[in-house]
């Protein structure tokens, strides 16, 4: 190949996108130019950036234009190679009419990893039969700071829980057929203040032990073949020019082999915003010398800036060659340099291509079966928080439900869902999947009562005047319904989203003052919150009948809260992050050593309302005969414990035990308690299970005095737990033997087993 048709394969093209308009990121408009695709496609074309999730297009028709495109590209270059093509699916395939599944957060509050790789599967199996190779998901970002407007993104602040549901998802990814794409490498989510792109001030012992953990695991367990660089920089080096994390933690440790693509824009932003490079050239080779293989989401610093540096030297070809050979070794095995490769996807094999008409509606993105396992995710994922023995509830003669989120069909969508992603700059297109209103499914539910409604006031309005009303119709019903909550949206124009960060966490707009105007009626009110992350709840922590907390649940969401506040669906969700009791004090995560906690030394108290782990259930669960089969173990050796698990309600539900590790004297400060493990249990009324551990001494291992990870000798505590703030039973353990060293290839997971218990 020469050097134009190497390069040629290391960015992407975006068409279609815009480069003006208030709808386009900060910075795009600096960064999009005209592309000629008859000038550009003689060489070839690494990738093509969003074909469906650009603008709204019905799903067959928009394949069909990607296959026209793919034999556009092929045909052109002289080796025929197409380009790969990438998508979105965050929270499901980012295209018009496909199943909007819950976002992250939710996924990290199932504590069910099985069912997100079931979710991604389903996500995996619509890509790839559109014919789109890569999906930009999951998240792996560890939250430390609610106000970061990206936590409805992650899995919540715990790097275990993080790193076994994204692991789960990539597997069922990556079992369809389908790139999953690690982000973001590493430490977005710690930026100072939470701001987005903001500088990240944490230390090497906070990123090897917190935020690199969870892109570890993926890396050695889910199959995964891309990673995106973080946009921004730690102690003072970017992400995308960290060649230290990029090539010598990546690839040469922990033996990464696919593809490390930009975060949009990044490349670039070495320029613009970080100052590492002093033109569009440099700043194509410093990435590439850092190890970033393919600059997206369109050709800017690796087009003639690179060429030019190149010409002159200042960037060497093997780094070239080097990214061109992961590159098209990713092609090949996606079949793409195939010599009978076709640019047909399956889901329009059989169709009669020259007809529009035929192909127009042949494909369904939102099937019954996906709509099933949006909601299973949905109801799983609904976290009851408080219960004054107010839910279930019956058939109250009269419902009021009251708040901004009541009649908001798109209350339940995240910031990467289509219909607010793409479909809000198109109010003239139709939604293309069916959004059922909180309203509307509490009326399904319970069609013995009246349903009345008030807004009150808005998301983020400081308008008050529909208090009043509100009041009003609190005061003349059974039961209050308060429906509150964020808005998602992008770089300001939400509440919860990317570059829509929080000041504080108090609830948006004047939602706090209503929801005391609520509570002043001395009608029960159950609150419901429908969000993109936790937010202080005030009086209501104490005075609310019931919380009820979700996290953007998806199209399935309404119904999913309606079942769990009329009894159908039992509350099974769990806190993936705590819930403050103040707004302020941020940031706060309950991973965090004794000095971050309550302590006379500051008139801050950050304990939470609810901590991470925290949710009921409309049963009961007896914890008890806890045996500590092996108590002293060497460094290099195991714990094991077991104890009974009851259903003494009389109801079936699911206990989630929490495993944590406390450890009281260790060579460098530790957190006071992690999560190391966890098991999902379903039991029925009355039944009982012998529950039973073995414990890696492993999962003990923390970074030490010398940046190495070591296992240390000494008392330790093993926290068996309903949440963070709930240890039920507590095995004192120790571990005997020198300091030993461990490394990539340890240990990471205890061991599980659940045994029916007769009687």
């Amino acid at each position: 190949m020469t050097l134009p048709e190497k390069v040629a394969q290391l960015y992407g093209v975006w068409v279609g996108a815009s480069a003006d308009g208030g709808e386009v990121a900060p910075y795009q408009h600096e960064m999009e130019e005209p592309v000629d695709l008859d000038a550009l496609l003689p060489t070839g074309l690494g990738q093509l950036t969003r074909p469906f999730g650009t603008a709204p297009v019905d799903p067959a028709l928009g394949a069909l234009s990607l296959l026209r495109t793919q034999q556009r590209i092929a045909g052109t270059n002289r080796f025929g190679i197409p380009a790969l093509a990438h998508e979105e699916c965050l929270a499901g395939f980012a295209t018009w009419g496909a199943t909007a599944y819950p976002v992250p957060l939710s996924w990290g509050a199932t504590f069910d990893p099985a069912l997100i790789r079931r979710m991604a599967t389903a996500i995996g199996v619509d890509l790839h039969r559109l014919g789109v190779h890569q999906g930009l998901a999951p998240v792996l970002d560890v939250v430390r700071d609610a106000r970061w407007g990206r936590v409805e993104e992650t899995v919540g602040e715990d790097p275990y829980l993080v790193g076994t549901v994204a692991t789960a998802y990539i597997q069922g990814l990556e079992s369809a057929g389908v790139v999953a794409t690690l982000k973001h490498f590493v430490g977005y989510s710690a930026s100072r203040a939470g701001r987005n792109h903001a500088p990240v001030g944490m230390g090497p012992r906070e990123r090897a032990d917190v935020m690199l953990p969870p892109f570890e695991m993926a890396v050695r367990e889910s199959g995964v073949r891309s990673v995106m660089h973080a946009y921004t920089d730690t102690d003072g080096m970017p992400s995308a020019a960290d060649e230290q994390l990029l090539t010598g933690l990546l690839r040469e440790t922990w033996g990464f082999t696919g593809t490390v693509v930009a975060d949009y824009f990044g490349i670039a932003f070495l320029h613009t915003l970080h100052g590492v490079a002093g033109s569009w050239g440099e700043a194509a080779g410093v990435a590439l010398a850092a190890g970033v293989d393919v600059e997206l989401p369109t050709v800017k610093t690796f087009g003639e800036p690179l060429r030019a540096a190149l010409a002159a030297g200042t960037v060497p070809e093997t780094l070239i060659d080097r990214a061109l050979r992961r590159v098209l070794l990713q092609k090949a095995q996606l079949g793409l340099l195939d010599a009978g490769w076709s640019p047909v996807p399956p889901a329009l094999d059989g169709v009669e291509l020259d007809d529009p008409a035929a192909v127009r509606g042949s494909v369904d993105l939102d099937p019954p079966a996906n709509r099933a396992l949006a909601r299973q995710v949905a109801e799983e994922a609904v976290v009851l928080l408080r219960n004054a023995d107010v839910l279930p509830l019956a058939a109250p003669a009269r419902i009021a439900v009251v708040g901004p989120q009541a009649e908001n069909a798109l209350s339940v969508l995240g910031c990467y869902s289509f219909p607010v992603h793409v479909g809000a700059k198109h109010p003239e297109v139709p939604l293309g999947i069916e959004l059922p209103t909180l309203v509307a499914a509490l009326r399904a539910e319970f069609p013995a009562s009246e349903v009345v409604v008030a807004a009150g006031a808005g998301v983020d309005g400081p308008e008050t005047d529909g208090f009043a009303a509100a009041a009003e119709v609190a005061r003349g019903a059974d039961v209050v319904i308060a429906a509150l909550g964020d808005r998602a949206g992008l770089f300001g124009r939400g509440t919860s989203g990317e570059g829509c960060d929080a000041e504080s966490l108090a609830l948006p707009g004047v939602q706090q003052q209503l929801l005391d105007a609520l509570l002043d009626t001395g009608t029960p009110v159950i609150v419901t919150m429908i969000a993109g992350r936790p937010y202080a709840l005030g009086r209501a922590i104490d005075e609310a009948a019931a919380i009820v907390q979700s996290f953007f649940p998806g199209e399935e969401g309404p119904a999913a809260i309606a079942g769990v506040l009329s009894g159908r669906v039992e509350p099974q969700g769990r806190l993936p992050i705590g819930v403050p009791r103040r707004p302020g004090g941020q940031p706060g995560t309950y991973l965090t050593a004794r000095l971050g906690q309550l302590s006379d030394v500051s008139n801050v108290d950050p304990t939470p309302a609810y901590g991470f782990g925290h949710g009921l259930s409309y049963t009961r669960f007896d914890w008890s005969a806890l045996t500590v089969e092996q108590r002293v173990a060497q460094t290099d050796g195991e714990l094991r414990l077991s104890f009974t698990l009851r259903n003494t309600g009389e109801r079936w539900g699911s206990e989630v035990v929490q495993l944590y590790a406390h450890d009281p004297v260790a060579s460098v400060v530790q957190p006071v308690q992690r999560l190391i493990g966890y098991q999902r249990v379903r039991l029925d009324p009355g039944a009982a299970c012998r529950i039973e551990l073995t414990v890696p001494a492993d999962l003990f291992s923390f970074t030490g005095k010398d940046g190495r990870r070591i296992v240390e000798p000494g008392e330790l505590e093993l926290r068996l737990a309903a949440s963070s703030t709930d240890a039920r039973l507590v095995a004192p353990v120790e571990l005997r033997g020198p300091v030993r060293y461990v490394d990539h290839t340890r240990r990471l997971h205890p061991e599980f087993t659940a045994t029916p218990v007769e009687g």
